[in-house]
């Protein structure tokens, strides 16, 4: 079985009212077409690489093309997991969470996006939430890192929400405009005094050596 070799397949991340895993070819293809419907207002770019601002047919084919990209460049101390995220059986967005040297680093990063028409329900808080779970009490992570520019208030919101401090600024160049980002960092500790509901996490054990965690049970 595809599983046999490419455990990531069987992941699992389940909230109250959210399922989190990859998705198969026809879903990530649902994926692209909820991308090709919008994920945020045209006036404003919360992204570093604006792949927005591609037309909806381009904008849905570089979804198809990043999870495929991120799945063929995978190797145990340079990862990027894109989970798509279901509410009721239905694709609602995708939560990458990504590392470097994560066995000796012990840490990760975080991105999201969600369909228009399914913000302001709260999802994006669950959805990461789930993936801090993964991380912290999965993995065995020490810190999860995330940032929003100025002009992103529902991210800052999420992440206030979820226990995560200032950690410096830094400069983008934005559609031609200079952009301030703001970094944040969770610590383990501070992770385990803002924990958001309740995550339960299935089919790991055997993805732990393509997280660069070989035969260790991740505590």
């Amino acid at each position: 079985m595809l599983t046999d070799h490419w455990p990531l397949l069987g992941l699992r991340l389940n909230t109250s009212r959210l399922e989190l895993r990859l998705p198969s070819e026809e879903e990530l293809g649902q994926l692209a077409d909820l991308a090709a419907e919008g994920v945020h207002e045209p006036d404003r770019m919360p992204f570093i690489v604006p792949w927005t601002d591609l037309p909806p047919a381009e904008r849905a084919r570089s979804v198809v093309q990043h999870h495929w990209l991120r799945r063929g460049n995978w190797v145990p101390d340079n990862w990027a997991l894109n989970l798509a995220v279901f509410k009721d059986g239905r694709l609602v967005g995708l939560q990458e969470i990504t590392a470097r040297d994560f066995a000796v680093l012990r840490q990760v990063s975080t991105a999201s996006w969600l369909g228009v028409r399914h913000q302001g329900q709260g999802i994006g808080t669950e959805m990461r939430a789930a993936v801090l779970h993964l991380a912290f009490a999965g993995l065995g992570a020490l810190e999860a890192l995330s940032g929003a520019f100025e002009d992103n208030p529902t991210s800052f919101a999420v992440s206030k929400k979820l226990g995560y401090e200032h950690d410096g600024v830094q400069q983008y160049n934005i559609r031609g405009l200079r952009a301030t980002m703001r970094r944040l960092r969770l610590p383990r500790a501070r992770w385990e005094t803002h924990q958001h509901g309740s995550t339960m996490v299935t089919g790991l054990e055997p993805c732990l050596p393509l997280f660069g965690l070989p035969g260790e049970a991740a505590r």
